[in-house]
């Protein structure tokens, strides 16, 4: 494990039945192909030495010593080798012949489990050949030259570096308590499944729904390996599903009924998995009874670590076949938010501040549609444009353009004349365009909005948004107080997507094109003056970094509690075509020094609706010392 990723496999062989010798050829392939891309957990199909469907064949002695000799041949091919393999075959112990996995490294046996739950299905004879888990009493049995402790209890495989996996095989899975449950709870990171699943008209969807929530529930990794071509096809035929899952999520796929042996591979984050874990009490509660013996594995020779899995760079924006799905949820839940605080304070007027800018667009949106949903009259939404010294054509002609096409109640107040006498008052030089400026036009415009929401028995309506807060990107006292944010709950990048779905839909055609130019518009507090040509010159990305960036810092860094050497690494994963090296580590610390220093701001946030699986409000999701010190996250950004 190297960054908290573990490299898996599902190895598909080519296989002859009844052939030991041939499969074990083409078994010890893959474990070198496996082998030379750094796996570390390699697994194989159901009964790999001897093929799945050797059927009566598997009360003939020969084939079953044939099975022990193939072990013996793998543990030999393997003595050099760092990989752990998986691999299934017949054996005997005592009276019983049992479908087992044996786990395999560095030439060393180092457990066998016995499949528990045994399939009687038309298609499906195992009763006839094998006893389960639950018939064995405990047993030493002497394999492959190996002495092993044989039984039922649960097992787990732990590396040097701390990783757990378990084994199941095929059936167990299907059970209603699969042996998984247990294995997982007693700390199993990841689950290899060894399996023999015919295809049938509608079987692998329910494979792969059953699989993803097998991993989702148990908040583990799952590595799934079936038997493929060559297995006999008397009455059923074997597709070779070789899938690698976290957490619900498919992260690799195998080729189904192809005609070619297969290794796919993927790295799981077992340290997301941790997180999921112990930040998820229902999960700490289930395992509180769970047990399991833990076996050692080996150490594997020291590599240089490649991260291959693919990493979202925008882990908030949702897929796009779900886009409007989501879109619809994320402004549903704007909406009862803000009705909900009207209802409750028999409110039916808000005031909110329009700059013609991405959030006071969104926060606006979801005023109309709030009224509209309760059959308020529009003109209880009371927007206000308050132009300063760098307020520009484009953002104050959207900001008045989308008013009064929506029909809400619309008044301009100029603020540069009474920050002019603010600035007389407190003695500060108006060609200083320093925090001061800045910071004084936007708290001259909440005592306006403030004031005004007092005078006319309204509520303020915040339009600050989740990646400001991050950031502290927002006057203390200023734009950053409010009576309800509703935007707070959601991320820069999320906010364009949320404006260009609302510019889709039938009911807004009118603001389409006010709405789309808002999205095109460059992000600005617009505090300093315009350029000689009126465009707008103080661009936030400029200032702050990319949002994109910080929206991907934020998600690993609050979601999951990643180290800057982490999140550094997968950014340059997910961002290498768009950012350098030195970029990413520039924004980076920028964000963690930014994080840090602005906890005071978010540890007295107004109150707002969480729309997501991130949110940064001092009253349940981010708990956190405004003092809290830095360093060890600087000191990790300047040693990258």
């Amino acid at each position: 494990m190297k960054h908290g990723f573990v490299k898996v496999a599902a190895a598909v062989p080519a296989v002859k039945v009844a052939d030991v010798a041939y499969n074990v050829q083409e078994i010890e392939k893959l474990i070198a192909l496996a082998e030379g891309e750094d796996v570390e957990i390699l697994c194989f199909p159901e009964l790999t030495l001897t093929g799945y469907t050797c059927q009566d064949l598997f009360k003939e002695q020969l084939l079953l010593s044939k099975a022990e000799e193939g072990l013996m041949m793998l543990l030999e091919f393997t003595r050099q080798l760092s990989v752990i393999s998986v691999v299934g075959l017949p054996v005997q112990a005592g009276g019983l012949l049992l479908n087992c996995a044996a786990v395999i490294q560095g030439g060393t046996l180092l457990g066998l489990i016995p499949k528990t739950y045994l399939p009687n299905y038309s298609e499906f004879y195992e009763k006839r050949w094998f006893a389960s888990a639950q018939d064995l009493n405990p047993t030493d049995i002497y394999l492959a030259g190996s002495p092993v402790k044989l039984s039922a209890a649960p097992k787990l495989f732990q590396t040097p570096d701390g990783v757990k996996f378990g084994v199941e095989i095929c059936e167990d899975v299907w059970a209603p308590i699969p042996p998984s449950n247990n294995l997982t709870m007693a700390g199993a990171d990841i689950i290899v499944n060894l399996s023999a699943s015919d295809e049938l008209v509608g079987k692998h969807r329910y494979l792969c729904s059953l699989i993803a929530q097998q991993s989702a529930r148990t908040m583990s990794g799952y590595v799934y390996s079936s038997s493929g071509f060559g297995e006999s096809t008397q009455d059923v035929v074997y597709g070779g599903n070789a899938m690698i899952f976290e957490n619900g999520r498919l992260l690799a796929e195998g080729e189904r009924f192809s005609f070619q042996p297969q290794l796919k591979s993927a790295q799981i984050d077992v340290e997301q998995l941790r997180t999921e874990r112990f930040s998820n009490s229902t999960f700490i509660n289930a395992q509180r009874l769970a047990v399991a013996e833990i076996i050692p594995t080996k150490a594997v020779s020291a590599r240089p670590f490649t991260l291959t899995r693919e990493v979202n760079a925008h882990p908030f924006i949702p897929a796009e076949s779900e886009m409007a799905a989501s879109c619809e949820d994320i402004l549903n839940i704007q909406t009862s938010g803000l009705a909900k605080r009207l209802l409750h304070t028999n409110c039916q007027h808000v005031v909110i501040g329009i700059s013609g800018g991405l959030d006071s667009t969104l926060a606006l949106m979801v005023c109309v549609r709030t009224f509209d949903k309760l059959g308020y009259d529009r003109r209880g939404i009371v927007g206000i444009t308050m132009p300063g010294f760098g307020t520009t054509d484009r953002t104050h002609d959207n900001a008045t353009s989308l008013m009064q096409s929506l029909g809400i109640s619309q008044m301009e107040i100029p603020i540069a004349k009474a920050v002019m006498q603010h600035f007389e008052d407190i003695g500060h030089d108006a060609s200083n365009h320093d925090a001061t400026y800045e910071n004084s036009q936007a708290r001259e415009r909440t005592q306006i909005l403030m004031d005004l929401a007092n005078k006319l028995n309204a509520l303020v309506v915040g339009t600050g948004d989740l990646s400001e807060l991050a950031l502290g990107w927002a006057t203390y006292n200023g734009d950053h107080m409010s009576m309800y944010g509703v935007n707070a709950g959601i991320p820069k990048t999320l906010i364009q997507y949320l404006v260009r779905y609302m510019a889709r839909l039938p009911k807004f055609s009118a603001q389409r094109d006010t709405l789309i130019d808002i999205v095109e518009t460059p992000i600005s507090p617009e505090l300093t003056p315009a350029d000689e040509q009126g465009n707008i010159q103080q661009k936030t990305e400029d200032l702050v970094g990319p949002y994109e960036l910080h929206d991907f810092f934020l998600y690993y860094f609050l979601r999951f509690g990643f180290r800057p050497s982490k999140i550094f690494l997968m950014a340059q994963r997910a961002f290498g075509d768009s950012y350098d090296r030195d970029t990413i580590k520039k924004w980076l610390t920028t964000f963690c020094r930014r994080f840090f220093s602005q906890q005071f701001k978010r540890s007295c946030l107004p109150d707002g609706p969480k729309v997501g699986s991130i949110s940064l409000s001092p009253r349940g999701d981010w708990r956190m010392a405004s003092d809290a010190s830095s360093a060890l996250w600087l000191k990790e950004c300047e040693e990258l």
